[in-house]
C-alpha cells in the first residue's frame, strides 16, 4: 500500500492487488474501504454474483483490518476481551467472535486466527487499536496493526477448491471449515490458506505478503480459467452475504465506539450474536451487563431475517405492525438471484421478532419512471441463513 508519509498526495491508499484490479475494472467503479480504494464491480454485477454461486470468484480482502496479538498472555487476554473462549481455540483454527464494552454493547465482530500457542490474528471491519491496547493492561501481550503487512484474496464458489487444486493446493482437500494451513503455492510462494469466507458458500481466504500479491493473483487467475474464475466487487459480495444472513458493522449495527445516540448501541442478543456469549468462562468485557439485560428483560431489539413479497428490494424500509405501528427498520435487502426471494435483514423491536405473525408490512418506495410509488408489502420473519448449501461444509470438497 501507499507510503503513509505521503498520504496527503493520495487520499485513498491502494491495495497490493490494485494493478490487477484496476486493469479489470472496466467501468471504473470504486469505493473506499478502511481508507483503501476497492472495486464496487468489474462491469456486470449479475455475472459476478453468478460466479460466487455457480463457479468461482476472487475478491480482494487486503483492506480488512488485521491485528497481531502475541505473547504468553495472549489467550488469557482474548478470553477477557471477547465473548467466546479463545483459549479453547486449537492452533490452526479460526473462530468467529465479537467483543463489547463494559455496558455490554457490541464494539465489532470479526474472525480470530490462532497461528501458534501464543500467536493470534484478529480480523475485523473497523479500527480498534487504542481499545485493544487499553484492554491489554495487566496482560503479558503485545498488539500491533498488521493490516498493511498482509495481502489477502477471498476465493469463493463451488469450483473454488478445483481452482485451488489446479494452483497446487490439492493437499488442502482435508482442510475443514474454520481451519487453516500453510503451504507453498507454486510461483506465488508461501501462503497461508484458511477455509473461511463471507459468502456462505464453499470458499477459502489466501494470505500472503504484499511483495508476492501480484504473483498470487496471476497464478490463481491462470489456474482458474478452466473453472470460470472471475474477479468480483463489493456489490456482488453484498448480495451473497445477505443470502448467507451475515451482518456487517456500521451497516446492520453501529459499533458502540461510534454511536452518537445512546439508544443506537446494541447488545449481542439484539443483533443475533447471543449464541456466542459464554457466561461460564469467567470475567470478560460486558459480562455483567449482558447477564443483567437477559435477567431483567432489558433487551429491546432483535435482528431478524425477512421474506418480503414481490421483487422490489426493501433497502431502508420501515416496518409496521398492521400497517400502523412502527416496529423496526430494514438494514440490508436484496432480490436474491439464488433463492428467487425478496430478502432482508432488519432490526425489529421485541417481542415482535417472535409474535408478529402475518402482521408485518414493509413500507417501500419503488421508483417507476421518475415517480415513487409507495408499497406496503407483507413481510414474514424467516430463518437465517437464507442460503446454506451442503457443499459449504463438505470435506473433502467436491471437484465441481
Amino acid at each position: 500500500m501507499n507510503d503513509l508519509r505521503h498520504h496527503f498526495r493520495t487520499p485513498l491508499m491502494r491495495s497490493p492487488f490494485h494493478p490487477r484490479v484496476e486493469a479489470a475494472n472496466v467501468l471504473n467503479a470504486w469505493a473506499p474501504w478502511a481508507g483503501v480504494t476497492t472495486a464496487l464491480n468489474f462491469g456486470d454485477v449479475a455475472m459476478e454474483h453468478s460466479s460466487i454461486r455457480n463457479s468461482a470468484s476472487l475478491y480482494d480482502i487486503s483492506p480488512m483490518i488485521k491485528y497481531a496479538i502475541e505473547g504468553p498472555g495472549a489467550a488469557a487476554y482474548l478470553d477477557r476481551l471477547t465473548l467466546r473462549r479463545a483459549s479453547a481455540l486449537p492452533v490452526g483454527a479460526v473462530q468467529y467472535t465479537s467483543w463489547c464494552n463494559d455496558a455490554g454493547h457490541v464494539l465489532d465482530d470479526g474472525t480470530l486466527f490462532r497461528l501458534g500457542e501464543d500467536r493470534f490474528r484478529l480480523c475485523c471491519q473497523e479500527r480498534h487499536l487504542p481499545w485493544l491496547q487499553d484492554s491489554a493492561i495487566g496482560f503479558d501481550v503485545s498488539i500491533r496493526d498488521e493490516t498493511e503487512a498482509i495481502a489477502g484474496l477471498s476465493l469463493q464458489g463451488p469450483t473454488s477448491f478445483s481452482v485451488l487444486s489446479a494452483a497446487g493446493g490439492a493437499d488442502l482437500a482435508s482442510l475443514k471449515p474454520f481451519r487453516l494451513a500453510e503451504m507453498h503455492l507454486g510461483p506465488a510462494g508461501p501462503v497461508m490458506v484458511s477455509r473461511t469466507g463471507f459468502t456462505g458458500d464453499l470458499g477459502y481466504e489466501i494470505w500472503t505478503t504484499p511483495d508476492r500479491a501480484l504473483d498470487l493473483w496471476d497464478h490463481l487467475m491462470a489456474a482458474g480459467t478452466p473453472h470460470r474464475l472471475r474477479p468480483v466487487g463489493t456489490e456482488a459480495l453484498n448480495i451473497a452475504r445477505i443470502e448467507a444472513g451475515f451482518i456487517i458493522a456500521n451497516m446492520d449495527f453501529i459499533c458502540a465506539e461510534q454511536v452518537l445516540r445512546p439508544d443506537r448501541a446494541r447488545q449481542p442478543d439484539e443483533i443475533g450474536l447471543g449464541w456466542m456469549v459464554d457466561l461460564d468462562k469467567g470475567a470478560f468485557n460486558g459480562r455483567n451487563a449482558i447477564r443483567a439485560a437477559r435477567e431483567g428483560g432489558m433487551l429491546h431489539w432483535a435482528l431478524v431475517g425477512l421474506d418480503i413479497e414481490g421483487n422490489v428490494p426493501a433497502e431502508g424500509a420501515e416496518l409496521y405492525l398492521d400497517g400502523k405501528k412502527a416496529v423496526g427498520q430494514v438494514t440490508a435487502a436484496v432480490w436474491s438471484p439464488t433463492t428467487k426471494r425478496n430478502l432482508a435483514l432488519a432490526q425489529i423491536r421485541r417481542p415482535w421478532h417472535r409474535d408478529a405473525g402475518d402482521r408485518l408490512r414493509a413500507e417501500i418506495y419503488a421508483l417507476r419512471e421518475l415517480q415513487y410509488h409507495k408499497l406496503m408489502l407483507r413481510a414474514r420473519i424467516a430463518r437465517r441463513p437464507f442460503f446454506n448449501p451442503p457443499r459449504r461444509r463438505a470435506t473433502p470438497p467436491g471437484m465441481f
